[in-house]
């Protein structure tokens, strides 16, 4: 691929910000990925795209899974821990687990624990579910299964099976009582468990997810707890069981300052309890390495300030540090670095389906003449009039012009048709106001209010709820930018809205270098086809998507990028169709097409429908069962 610097575009979206080296654009002016920055084994996106919906009758919405992506993130994580290790002199090992509840997908966990074997990449796991399914996958034989989340007897039991085929499960107690019921189920079944403590440290995160750490987190065991844990395990000759220490305070650390605290004080009481003679040898420091979703590389709450390298250096220095201070050895350090592990390797494809019209799109033009009502008048006036040294005043004549229209409006003194040339004039007014403040600089209030109302909105083929739904819960930032037509200077700015029936299915707030801003430069529509990828979607936006409306799964595909530069389809996945959903939400669908059949035969014995009519409608109906619950063209 012939990497081209299309400067503006690259500041308009950030590419080299927030990419981690995966993204560039082609000659074309195609946005492409490749396995490593400036590898030359790329693919260009937007003939991805293009393929699926020509050959192989996928339209948007569209997932695209890139596998080699998560490789490359596990290769980069270990290679940190890797050289901190070395640099540091550390004698510990790094072991990397990928937390399935990040993204449970079979392909995705396989990937992981397939091409991560020579890692000894693991898996955690937080419900019977999960374990069910990690107890199927296949490990090497040193990685580890750690079993966190609250326990009831069945999921120690099926823990304890794991233990018995060969797996190295470790039951991770987050309350005493699940320790005594592991201690009685061990002793009933002669299995002998590798069991972990979770902390509950002092030290606390930073960012949206704070709340999982601290005093008040929902997990682990306070201190008082750790030594009853320590206590009952003597009781029960199973000191030599434990052999793990856990503890997590965030899933995206925004600041490296929050993780040397809890580094440190989780080491301390790593090396008490090594020093009270229970052989603990991993420490795990859960998840928390973040991803820079905005770019920006600082402490806000969708960014870091810190790179891989940087946060392995510092867990690494911190527990070497506390453990030659106790004169204990070193742990092996386990990982459950999920984010930054799989965003990176999902981006999400959706087309515009259309123009929402607002305000005075498009209008005609207005002609005003002397018949018209005074307001009318004095808005076109206005228009006429307005430049670049009074735009602030004839704005906000506009601006009480408006309000008075509308008061004669519900008097009953002007027509309908008097307000419809006056809604055109005040818009038509905004736009030319809004021109001469950005020439000037100004970023006064009313104007970015004015500039965000006469932005286009973009109707995208695609839920918000299911594909996005951080976005919408707890105002994730997410990259979005087109994946064509990149050669070319963008003229509009447009907000997305998406095609639930739902006023919150909208995406108004984007990236941006300084601060998030709320419309996205796009290129105006010409008929062709117009597609947007909404990038890092890989953690947590799939297993935690709803079905509002019944809108189901996105199509899906799964590509290979080729050493030459090209791709490989490795296979496709259909979406969710009307009857799939139907069945989720409770309906059975031959019962619904027999009542839509005795409804057509009423009409045909009332002399409503004729016989045939009648059977053409039910046959639209039990044919619509089969389609996909997206906008389709036909």
């Amino acid at each position: 691929m012939t990497e081209v610097n299309f400067a503006e575009e690259r500041e308009d979206y950030g590419i080299n910000e927030w990419g981690a080296g995966y993204f560039a654009l082609n000659a074309e002016g195609h946005l492409c990925v490749r396995t490593e920055e400036d590898s030359p084994s790329s693919a260009d996106i937007a003939n991805i795209v293009e393929d699926l919906v020509e050959n192989k009758n996928l339209c948007t919405p569209l997932l695209l899974r890139f596998p080699q992506l998560l490789t490359s993130q596990l290769t980069r994580l270990h290679n940190a821990y890797k050289q901190a290790c070395n640099e540091f002199d550390y004698a510990g090992r790094h072991y990397p687990v990928i937390p399935m509840k990040v993204n449970p997908r079979r392909e995705v966990i396989e990937t992981f624990l397939q091409e991560g074997a020579k890692y000894h990449c693991g898996v955690e796991c937080g419900s019977k579910s999960e374990l069910y399914a990690a107890l199927s996958l296949e490990q090497s034989s040193e990685s580890l299964l750690i079993c966190n989340g609250f326990k009831d007897a069945a999921f120690v039991d099926l823990a304890m099976l794991g233990t018995r085929i060969g797996k190295r499960v470790v039951i991770v107690i987050e309350k005493l009582n699940e320790l005594r019921m592991v201690v009685r189920q061990a002793q009933e079944s002669g299995v002998k468990p590798l069991i972990g403590l979770r902390a509950k440290l002092y030290s606390r995160g930073m960012g949206k997810w704070v709340s999982s750490g601290g005093e008040a987190s929902k997990f682990g065991l306070t201190t008082s707890e750790i030594l009853d844990c320590l206590r009952v395990l003597k009781e029960a000759n199973m000191e030599d069981c434990l052999t793990l220490m856990h503890f997590h305070i965030g899933s995206q650390i925004s600041d490296i300052r929050s993780v040397k605290g809890a580094i440190q004080e989780a080491a301390r009481v790593y090396s008490k309890i090594r020093a009270l003679d229970f052989p603990v040898t991993y420490l795990d420091i859960g998840g928390g390495m973040g991803v820079d979703y905005d770019g920006s590389n600082t402490n806000v709450e969708s960014s870091v300030n810190y790179s891989m390298q940087e946060f392995a250096n510092d867990v690494v220095y911190a527990i070497g540090q506390v453990c030659e201070n106790e004169k204990i050895s070193v742990p092996n350090i386990i990982t459950e670095s999920g984010r930054v592990l799989t965003a990176c390797h999902a981006l999400f494809i959706t087309s515009i389906w259309d123009e929402i019209e607002t305000f005075a799109d498009n209008h005609p033009g207005v002609e005003v003449d002397d018949d018209d009502p005074d307001v009318i008048g004095e808005m076109k006036q206005t228009l006429d009039e307005i430049d670049a040294n009074n735009y602030r005043e004839y704005y906000h004549d506009a601006l009480s012009d408006k309000d008075s229209m509308h008061v004669q409006f519900n008097l009953g003194l002007i027509t309908l048709e008097d307000r419809g040339k006056g809604e055109v004039l005040f818009w038509d007014i905004s736009a030319k106001a809004v021109q001469y403040a950005d020439a000037a600089g100004d970023e006064s209030e009313e104007f970015v209010e004015a500039k965000r109302k006469l932005a286009s909105k973009y109707l995208c083929n695609f839920s918000l709820f299911k594909s996005a739904p951080d976005h919408w819960a707890i105002d994730q930032l997410f990259p979005i930018m087109p994946i064509h037509r990149l050669n070319e200077t963008p003229t509009e700015i447009a907000t997305m809205v998406d095609v639930t029936c739902d006023s919150d299915g909208i995406i108004d707030n984007f990236i941006d270098q300084s601060e998030k801003r709320e419309e996205l430069p796009l290129h105006e529509l010409n008929g062709e086809p117009y597609y947007l990828a909404i990038f890092l979607v890989g953690a947590y936006q799939e297993v935690m998507g709803s079905y509002h409306n019944l809108f189901g799964q996105p199509n899906e595909a799964q590509i290979e990028i080729s050493p030459d530069g090209g791709y490989r389809i490795v296979k496709t996945k259909k979406g969710s169709n009307v009857g799939e959903m139907m069945q989720f939400a409770g309906y059975d669908t031959i019962v619904a097409l027999e009542h839509v059949r005795d409804l057509a035969d009423q009409q045909v014995d009332a002399g409503n429908l004729s016989s045939e009519d009648a059977d053409k409608l039910v046959s639209i109906y039990a044919k619509e069962v089969g389609q996909y619950t997206y906008l389709e063209n036909r």
